[in-house]
């Protein structure tokens, strides 16, 4: 008996999870708006993957890893370029 209700709570229990968050609706990523990097100008993805920081909340894309350290230097400048 015990197994029984055991093995049926563990049910429910698996059943619940799983349907969690199917009622969520998903909100659309936007694109980003800018195909260059706001610190060198250079075209995004020309120098490899784009590196991603954040300021504000707000995603900042730069063409490199070179390019970090100018944006730190005042990043609510290049910040200020992405709409």
């Amino acid at each position: 008996m015990k197994t029984i209700l055991l093995s049926t709570l563990l049910g429910m229990a698996l059943i619940a999870c799983a349907d969690e968050g199917k009622d969520k609706p998903k909100a659309e990523a936007k694109p980003y708006p800018l195909e260059t990097c706001v610190v060198s100008g250079e075209k995004l993805g020309s120098m490899g993957k784009p590196v991603v920081v954040m300021h504000e909340g707000k995603e900042i894309r730069l063409c490199c890893k070179s390019c970090i350290k100018e944006f730190k230097a005042d990043p609510a400048k290049f910040a200020a370029m992405v709409k």
